[in-house]
């Protein structure tokens, strides 16, 4: 077991280790290994990290229609300054999108 400030600083700690983010249209199964998306959009979307709660992380994806438009999105990664894939999310896809459009992602990553 951890106690409580331990989760609180691993959340904390967690915040400053995610510096980017990316989309992609492949869709596959995440495997722990993974390095990279299955699929890369090409496109670079900006990330906002915050601590919403004592152990939550919240991180919010957010990427212009313009740079994905006519695409289908399955998944999202989050990644360290170095590129290094830290996490890697897929879903049921959505989209195609039009260039007016804004896609946002959130991603809560809770310490237990």
């Amino acid at each position: 077991m951890i106690t409580d400030n331990m989760k609180s600083k691993i959340a904390t700690h967690v915040v400053s280790l995610i510096s980017s983010g990316k989309v992609g249209i492949g869709g596959n199964a995440t495997s722990p290994s993974a390095t990279g998306l299955d699929v890369d959009s090409g496109s670079s979307p900006t990330v906002t990290v915050i601590k919403s709660d004592a152990n939550v992380v919240e991180a919010k994806v957010s990427i212009a229609g313009s740079a994905i438009t006519g695409k289908v999105i399955r998944e999202v990664g989050l990644l360290d300054s170095s590129n290094n894939l830290l996490s890697r999310f897929n879903f049921d896809g959505v989209g195609p999108f039009s260039s007016s459009e804004t896609l946002e992602i959130f991603v809560l990553l809770e310490v237990e």
